[in-house]
């Protein structure tokens, strides 16, 4: 057995707020990660840690791909980060990428809360938990502990998981792992959350001229409308949720710079949306639900119309029981940084949906961020300093 991690000292809750401030005037949108990748990467590497970056960006259409660094544990080296596989692993995980910010952000910590000073979307979301977790690098390379760590820093978690879920899972090595992406009140600790699947139906019809000859035509247009009020919306008896987010048509819709014409019944239109669900069953049966409803209002004999039905999981439901080990673990962490644990099942995804699904038990923990997404959104000082003790904890109860 190994002594334990010492708590982040005065100076490494100092760091913390620089890294996480230099972080945020990051610019860093889904798929445009590079410039906090390399970041990220150079401040890893000049602890003398290594650090891979997977293949994924070409087949997401991005320019950079998940970062995967490894800690060796105390007596480990780089080539045996496990000292011959007698140390536990854990793996942390975060994300590099931000929903899209249209102006340069200029973060502030004034009266113990970090805003962006112009107002905007400040980054938070990820971008607290990948400064604690560099931070925690440090410590770790500096002072190892009796457990090996694996950070994960993924690409495009904003636009439903898609670097977790593209890449390689196996190649990491931990039994168990824990995400900080939870925007509330800290000692959160999700424990369930739904699985997702996105629907993409094209609709295709007869043009006619909609004045001289509209009987010969079949509008996919007025198909949509019936498919839309079809649908199951909104929260459903089991815990479902099925929303709408686009609905398109028209003649020379999806072409760009097309005009919008009127004098021709439409022979294209296009619905997007997605399916969430807490457990796998309802899923399926919302999306047999949805896939029927939508069959059933393109083939309406007062217009029938072509239906080309796209569906797409794009993550898993999980849910851990009270009695599971990641679940306990996680809550002795929250009790010995001074936070009363609060479980929950939560509506939204994170990548520990995908991390879950591929066979890795991972919890997603509160970081106490408000208003992530929006203008305005901050988070204090204090929370963000204890995202840091809260993941030193983890590695602390792996390592004893």
């Amino acid at each position: 057995m190994f002594d334990a991690p010492a708590v982040p000292s005065a100076h490494d809750h100092e760091r913390l707020r620089t890294t996480f401030a230099d972080l945020c005037a990051v610019r860093s949108p889904s798929g445009g990660e590079r410039r906090i990748a390399d970041d990220v990467l150079g401040r890893l590497r000049r602890l003398g840690l290594r650090v891979e970056e997977d293949d994924t960006a070409p087949v997401l259409g991005g320019d950079a791909g998940n970062l995967l660094c490894r800690i060796p544990a105390a007596g480990g080296t780089a080539e045996d980060p496990d000292c011959g596989g007698t140390a536990p692993w854990v793996l942390l995980c975060a994300h590099l990428d931000t929903v899209p910010v249209g102006a340069v952000v200029r973060p502030a910590c004034v009266d113990g809360v970090w805003r962006d000073a112009g107002g905007g979307v400040l980054g938070a979301d990820n971008k607290a938990t990948v400064a604690a977790l560099l931070v925690l690098a440090e410590i770790l390379a500096l002072r190892p502990v009796g457990a090996a760590v694996e950070l994960l820093l993924t690409v495009q978690e904003e636009p439903q998981l898609r670097g977790v879920t593209a890449m390689d899972h196996g190649v990491l090595r931990s039994r168990t792992g824990v995400v900080v992406d939870h925007p509330s009140p800290q000692g959160g600790l999700v424990v369930g959350a739904p699985g997702h699947v996105r629907f993409e139906a094209h609709l295709t019809g007869r043009a006619a001229h909609a004045g001289i000859a509209p009987e010969q035509g079949r509008s996919a247009v007025v198909a949509a409308a019936r498919a839309v009020l079809a649908l199951p919306a909104g929260r459903l008896p089991d815990g479902s949720t099925v929303n709408v987010g686009l609905v398109e048509g028209g003649a020379g819709a999806g072409v760009p710079g097309a005009p919008v014409v009127t004098n021709v019944v439409p022979a294209h239109a296009r619905l997007v949306g997605e399916i969430r669900a807490p457990d796998d069953d309802a899923l399926q049966r919302t999306v047999d639900a949805c896939e029927a409803a939508l069959h059933d209002a393109v083939h309406d004999p007062s217009g029938p119309v072509d239906l080309d039905l796209t569906l797409e999981t794009r993550f898993r439901p999980y849910a851990h029981a009270a009695s599971a080990p990641v679940v306990l673990a996680a809550e002795a962490a929250l009790r010995s940084v001074g936070l009363t644990p609060r479980p929950f099942a939560d509506a939204g995804g994170s990548d520990a949906n995908v991390l879950n699904a591929r066979g890795l038990p991972t919890v997603n923990l509160a970081g106490g961020n408000r208003g992530a997404h929006e203008a305005g959104e901050a988070v204090d000082d204090v929370d963000l300093g204890r995202t840091l003790d809260l993941l030193a904890a983890v590695v602390r109860g792996v390592a004893v």
